[in-house]
């Protein structure tokens, strides 16, 4: 069972704070910060849940110990897919209900001449690297081509598409952010 003050270390450095910042957001000094850390000191209710408000989590999942349990690696049987033939695509995603988690990443194998769904502009991020073949990106008005062994990164803040438009099969690995697929 991790402690209390390692739990908010943690969650300290994930937020990319130092004992400092966290202290100056909490009116809390740097010391005490770090005699939480160290399990010197221990909190007051009042003192833990604004520590736990400036670093974005609720007291429920703070103290929930399923979270020490996460599922980490997933394996074939976890992967569900679908296959649009008309469209010439085949998708498959990684992470079961990974619709609800941060990031959502998918495989995703092209035909010649296929082309995945057309978004609408939103605030993700999409990171496409490309696994085999070519594909290209339509966003907006322009058109960016990635090969195999190439990357694709952007925010998805026009309407954009990808397509494989040459003659062999395309395969590649996307993960988006905010529910992008």
């Amino acid at each position: 069972m991790r402690t209390i003050g390692n739990k908010i270390k943690n969650l300290r450095l994930q937020k990319g704070l130092t004992q400092e910042e966290l202290g100056e957001r909490t009116d809390l000094s740097k010391g005490y910060i770090s005699q939480i850390e160290r399990e010197i000191s221990s909190p007051s209710i009042e003192t833990l849940f604004s520590l736990l408000e400036v670093l974005g989590i609720s007291a429920k999942d703070f103290f929930d110990e399923d979270t020490l349990n996460q599922k980490v690696v997933y394996a074939q049987n976890d992967v569900t897919s679908y296959e649009d033939i008309e469209q010439g695509y085949h998708v498959t995603w990684l992470i079961p209900e990974s619709n609800e988690k941060d990031m959502e990443p998918v495989l995703l194998q092209l035909a010649p001449g296929g082309a995945f769904k057309t978004y609408e502009p939103s605030g993700a991020e999409t990171f496409v690297y490309v696994l085999e073949g070519r594909v290209t990106l339509q966003l907006g008005r322009q058109s960016y081509i990635a090969a195999q062994g190439e990357t694709l990164y952007y925010k998805a803040s026009e309407i954009h598409q990808l397509r494989n438009e040459s003659d062999t099969k395309t395969k590649v690995l996307v993960t988006a952010t905010d529910s992008y697929l």
